[in-house]
């Protein structure tokens, strides 16, 4: 939640809020999209659209040129890996908080720019 959202809800001065929430379920329709920021050598992808089972828990990237590496989330649907990938296609892997671990193969092609989303064809249920 950004923090102008967060500041219609609290006091920013206030310090830790307890938050009480309730996960719903959320019908999913098209694809998965992921939306690529960064630079040449930071890459921050938002992952959007994952519904059913929870939201992400975990996520990797894989490009032409490498294996599956892990990402960090930078904060909340947001996740970073820090290497370039410029100039390669890219797959993704997820694993939700619902325990599902689903690979999104070569949903990126290798012409891909900075501040563009891209979306799975693939069909997936939980």
């Amino acid at each position: 939640m950004s923090q102008l959202a967060w500041e219609h809800i609290g006091v920013y001065r206030a310090g830790v809020i307890p938050v009480v929430y309730q996960q719903v379920r959320c019908s999913r329709q098209g694809g998965v999209r992921f939306s690529i920021a960064g630079f040449n050598y930071f890459l921050l992808i938002n992952i959007q659209n994952l519904g059913g089972s929870g939201s992400v828990g975990a996520a990797w990237i894989k490009s032409d040129n490498t294996g599956w590496i892990q990402m960090s989330r930078n904060w909340g649907a947001n996740w970073q890996a820090l290497s370039g990938r410029v100039g390669q296609g890219l797959s993704f892997a997820v694993t939700t908080t619902g325990g599902q671990y689903i690979q999104f193969l070569n949903v990126v092609p290798a012409w891909w720019k900075f501040g563009e989303t891209y979306t799975t064809n693939q069909n997936f249920y939980y």
